[in-house]
């Protein structure tokens, strides 16, 4: 049976940064992108929909966050993840990778160190040292067919003075879906340290072969409050151009000024097709992303 994930749909001259920025990048463009993380699928149809709505009414004003708009994340995040979160504890964002910077300006103070966890995104890297910020890198330590985190090396690195660590949950690029008990011993040195966490849990809804996303912050209230969680339905859904994300955090004085940061950068209106389709993909993108984990 053919999948709609089967068609081909070129997206060379289509100003896309995965195919046409290949020049630039290799020098060449006869190279297989794989160095970008988008699908060349087509977003959910309920998603496209949405957006055509707005096409067709035809004015583009400055936008509100649409009715549900919070509920359809809560939602979301309760039958996929099992995790219960107030529709309180969310912020809109126009990024995960923002979000990490905005919380790296908001939480330290130029000279602090921030612990990575290397090899990692490279944005990782350049949130902190564009900031004036420490780098503190903890490598992951390669066992057999995967890796894992070296507790003795965080720890050192908390003693040290580090002010914050930077988690990537699921692992991008090693793969890693963190167990419960590697969380839990994280979560332990954090709070003995009192050093804050900001999980990047943009992959979180990609998990295969009875792996199991955990959030951070589902783990109990001390995680919670030490915890922002950055996500987006970016990778799950195809829609990294919509620039539109989200963070969470339970703890108040740790949400106000937050949010105090994002408004000081103008940063929380967001854009009026990212919201309806951030909206649309949660409440009704489920089949699809099922469908597609399958295929992939």
């Amino acid at each position: 049976m053919k999948s709609i994930f089967d068609e081909i749909i070129p997206r060379e001259n289509t100003a896309c940064v995965k195919y046409d920025k290949r020049k630039q990048v290799f020098g060449r463009e006869d190279v297989m992108p794989f160095w970008l993380a988008d699908m060349d699928f087509r977003a959910p149809e309920p998603v496209i929909q949405s957006l055509q709505k707005k096409i067709d009414h035809g004015i583009l004003g400055y936008p509100l966050k649409p009715e549900g708009f919070y509920e359809s994340i809560a939602s979301w995040l309760h039958r996929r993840h099992g995790w219960d979160v107030n529709s309180d504890w969310i912020l809109f964002t126009p990024g995960v990778v923002p979000s990490m910077v905005l919380s790296i300006y908001a939480f330290t103070n130029p000279g602090d160190s921030v612990v990575l966890q290397s090899p990692v995104y490279f944005p990782f890297f350049t949130s902190i040292k564009n900031h004036d910020r420490a780098v503190a890198c903890n490598l992951l330590q390669r066992s057999g067919s995967h890796y894992e985190m070296d507790f003795d090396d965080i720890k050192s690195k908390f003693r040290e003075g580090a002010k914050m660590i930077l988690l990537c949950s699921p692992h991008n690029p090693v793969g890693r879906v963190w167990k419960k008990e590697e969380l839990i011993r994280l979560v332990e040195l954090c709070l003995e340290y009192d050093v804050r966490i900001i999980s990047d849990e943009i992959h979180s809804d990609i998990v295969y072969g009875g792996n199991r996303h955990i959030p951070l912050a589902s783990l109990g209230k001390e995680a919670a409050n030490l915890t922002i969680t950055c996500m987006a339905p970016s990778k799950t859904f195809n829609l990294a151009g919509m620039a539109s994300s989200f963070v969470i955090i339970p703890e108040p004085e740790t949400r106000e000024r937050y949010a105090k940061t994002v408004r000081d950068f103008n940063l929380e209106h967001g854009n009026i097709f990212g919201l309806e389709a951030m909206k649309a993909a949660y409440a009704h993108g489920e089949v699809w992303l099922d469908e597609l984990l399958a295929y992939l």
